[in-house]
């Protein structure tokens, strides 16, 4: 990307990079900015490989498919590569076309990329198998040499996972339980959520105890007001009373009053 970006002027470069930067920064934990900062670097320079290949990325992310495709194709024909390859494919899926994901998977490309990408492309295979309905295929397409290596590799607890959910989807519940272990042994940054499948396979539920703190607390300001009530009612009766004494010792003093003026007259 550095070597691309050598090619524009330095300040139209370093405000490209900049943009850049906060697309790889952002696009997990807040995609549609990450999509924002994307848009500006296209606009400043779209004929850059790496820019087209950040946009396609932050568009996928928001599951912009038909965008990000675009601009992954249009990275590609730049580039030269086949990178990209799964990626696109799994566009194709999210765009309901998962025959065209199978096509993809059986092209000459899938030979050209490396072993992550071809575990890559297969994920996204057995995804199309699954999108059409075919649930045994699909868990024959992830049966691999890769699928079998006690190796731990990057895409190992995804590939795992994978096959774990597709054999439960099948019916497998025991085969699926054995997986979803193997992939929570593997998932060494927690991409995965194998050990939530798991424990629901387990029978375990797992409380939430602010929530139960809220309900307690709730509870409590309930009585309090409850307790609230009739207090203030009594205090309201009293002070009637007190006014009612009040107006009849106003009226004693008044009939007093008229007596000694009687008298006096």
């Amino acid at each position: 990307m550095r070597q691309e970006l050598m090619s524009l002027p330095k300040g139209l470069a370093d405000d490209v990079a900049r943009n850049l930067v906060m697309v790889a920064q952002l696009i997990d934990e807040d995609p549609e900015k990450a999509y924002g900062y994307s848009r500006v670097a296209l606009r400043l320079a779209s004929r850059v490989a790496a820019v087209r290949e950040a946009a396609g990325f932050a568009a996928y992310a928001n599951q912009k498919y038909a965008e990000a495709l675009a601009e992954f194709r249009a990275a590609r024909r730049m580039s030269g590569g086949v990178d990209l390859w799964p990626v696109m494919a799994d566009c194709e899926r999210g765009l309901g076309r998962p025959e065209r994901a199978l096509a993809m998977a059986g092209e000459p490309e899938v030979q050209k990329l490396d072993k992550a990408g071809q575990v890559e492309m297969r994920l996204v295979a057995a995804g199309a198998r699954r999108d059409m309905g075919q649930l045994d295929a699909a868990i024959v397409t992830l049966q691999s040499p890769e699928l079998a290596s006690s190796a731990n590799h990057p895409w190992t607890a995804r590939l795992r996972y994978a096959y774990a959910d597709a054999l439960l989807a099948a019916g497998r519940e025991q085969e699926a339980r054995e997986w979803f272990a193997k992939a929570l042994e593997a998932d060494k940054d927690g991409a995965t959520d194998a050990s939530d499948r798991l424990a629901e396979l387990d029978g375990v539920e797992f409380v939430d105890a602010f929530e139960d703190d809220e309900d307690e607390d709730d509870v409590e300001t309930d009585a309090v007001a409850s307790d609230a009530g009739p207090v203030d009612d009594r205090e309201a009766d009293e002070d009637d009373e007190a006014d009612e004494d009040d107006e009849d010792d106003e009226d004693d003093d008044e009939a007093a009053d008229g007596e000694r003026q009687s008298d006096a007259g």
